[in-house]
């Protein structure tokens, strides 16, 4: 199943996801305002990704000109892109980078979570205005989300939640969610008539949309391994989070049924970062590992290990 299919898919249908209750900052946990975004108040949430690219030079330039991101630094081998001083986004190419099958594990979407609705309406509008090529977009009664792609393919998902308290939840504690059609020109005319000038304060990666090879196996890692809770399904897909968020992680395989470990200089989504707001539960992560027997490392002040499809995946607090 292609991006534009997966858009379309099950509209009016409704797929469920366990509830969870907010966090409560104590001593010693990251501090939570009002203003951030509910994604990133759970027990863990993703933190950063990382792109393995042939042309750097025109994939940097389109997340800087298209998505509104900046360069916080320069690297041997790339750049690390992100809102203000918040990395997000890091970019790498090497000469001997081999373009990705489009059956190969790894990204489906890269999704960026704007922190409010109305800072979604303004990116829309800068997208129309510098005509953006979208791959559709779709109303999920928790979110709207507008997709497209990045100019070597890798997917981009552009969303604002809807506030936590609005999201239906049904006696048995699930979410009620949907794959609907996204009113493109209300979003467009709520928002204000301004200068755009990028990605504001807040803006986050709210979720990371994987191609994997196999769903059961899939649900043994992100499940059984690393402790996310499974919050919903699609057929050939399922939906990972922490903390009763709809999703932080997903995985499908739609294009990649079948697919093997990804090679060391394959291009797209070459690994990424967990962040726990919970040392706790990161310990608990980090026990369960060392308990299963799973091969991982101190890397990047963290605990580096890789997916069944070598993705790579660094867990910090």
């Amino acid at each position: 199943m292609n991006r534009r299919r997966f858009l379309g898919f099950a509209t009016g249908g409704m797929v469920a996801a366990t509830a969870g209750t907010p966090l409560t900052a104590e001593a010693g946990e990251q501090l939570i305002t009002e203003e951030t975004s509910y994604a990133l108040t759970r027990p863990a949430y993703i933190d950063q990704a990382h792109l393995v690219v042939t042309d750097l030079g025109l994939v940097s330039g389109f997340y800087q000109s298209m998505l509104g991101l900046k360069v916080i630094e320069e690297t041997a081998s790339g750049e690390v892109l992100g809102v203000g001083a918040l990395p997000l986004l890091t970019l790498t190419t090497a000469g001997n980078a081999a373009t990705a099958p489009r059956n190969a594990a790894g990204l489906f979407h890269t999704a960026f979570l704007m922190p409010n609705r109305n800072e979604l309406a303004r990116w829309l509008r800068h997208a129309a205005h510098n005509n953006v090529a979208l791959d559709g977009a779709s109303d999920h009664l928790v979110s709207e989300a507008i997709y497209l792609s990045d100019p070597e393919g890798n997917g981009i998902e552009i969303y604002a939640d809807r506030p936590h308290e609005e999201w239906k939840f049904h006696q048995d504690g699930m979410v009620e969610m949907a794959t609907q059609r996204l009113d493109l020109q209300a979003l467009y005319n709520s928002a204000p008539d301004d200068r755009w000038e990028g990605m504001a304060e807040g803006t986050a990666i709210g979720h990371l949309h994987l191609q994997v090879g196999d769903i059961p196996q899939a649900d043994a890692f992100y499940r059984d391994v690393l402790g996310l809770k499974l919050m919903a399904r699609y057929p050939g897909a399922s939906f990972f989070a922490t903390g009763g968020y709809h999703h932080h992680l997903a995985a499908n395989n739609w294009n990649s049924r079948g697919a093997t470990a990804r090679t060391d200089n394959m291009t797209g989504l070459s690994d990424y970062r967990i962040r726990f707001n919970d040392k706790a539960a990161l310990d608990a992560a980090v026990s369960r590992l060392d308990a299963l027997e799973v091969k991982s490392e101190k890397r990047d002040g963290g605990v580096f290990l890789r997916d069944p499809w070598g993705i790579g995946l660094t867990l910090s607090a």
